[in-house]
């Protein structure tokens, strides 16, 4: 038994019907994806991208204050260290003579 173009063409056909089925649903699935990854990129692009700039541009000059500071603040805490042993020595000679 051979099947004749008019057969063939039939099973195409209905084969195409119901690829076509099945295949609607995944392409809808695939631009819903789509989508939602353009309007994911949007928000990031727009609100958190501009967010993180903010908090760059604050971020970067406190450091910057936070650093020098550091130097200072052990450069000072070296110094009353300093002034302690000379209040110490101090307090001794002064205890000494009266």
């Amino acid at each position: 038994m051979a099947l004749t173009n008019e057969d063939l063409l039939a099973m195409s056909q209905l084969l195409d019907v119901k690829l076509d089925a099945r295949l609607k649903p995944m392409e809808n699935d695939i631009k819903s994806i789509k989508d939602e990854q353009t309007r994911i990129n949007l928000i990031i692009e727009n609100d958190i991208q501009h967010d993180i700039n903010i908090l760059v541009e604050n971020y970067v000059p406190a450091a910057k204050r936070y650093q020098d500071a550091t130097a200072q603040i052990q450069a000072i805490q070296a110094d009353i260290e300093i002034m302690k042993k000379i209040i110490s020595d101090h307090s001794e000679k002064l205890k000494k003579i009266s």
